[in-house]
């Protein structure tokens, strides 16, 4: 359930990051109001998982899923560029959160 827990927060994580984006510096009601719900969710599920993950495998795939995420969601709603060194460094960050997976005991 941990890795569960630890997905579901990584998914709040991204959508808090970009209603904040919408929130247009927190002067539309309802982007922040996704946004504070949005980062409350985030940081309950990511506690939840760390009752059995170690704090620093937590932590680090947690803001990788969000780093990711919220570059993908840039890219495909929001019209953000999608040159070769911004992907290849979106890359660098799923193989470091991989090995990250591999290597944690739980």
């Amino acid at each position: 359930m941990a890795w569960l827990y630890l997905g579901v927060a990584g998914a709040f994580e991204i959508l808090w990051a970009f209603a904040m984006k919408q929130s247009e510096g927190f002067t539309r009601p309802w982007p922040t109001a996704v946004t504070v719900i949005g980062m409350a969710a985030s940081i309950w599920f990511l506690s939840l998982s760390m009752k059995v993950l170690p704090l620093g495998t937590a932590y680090v795939i947690w803001t990788g899923i969000g780093a990711v995420g919220t570059f993908l969601l840039g890219i495909a709603l929001l019209g953000e560029p999608a040159d070769t060194l911004r992907l290849v460094a979106a890359v660098l960050i799923v193989a470091g959160l991989v090995l990250m997976k591999l290597a944690s005991p739980h």
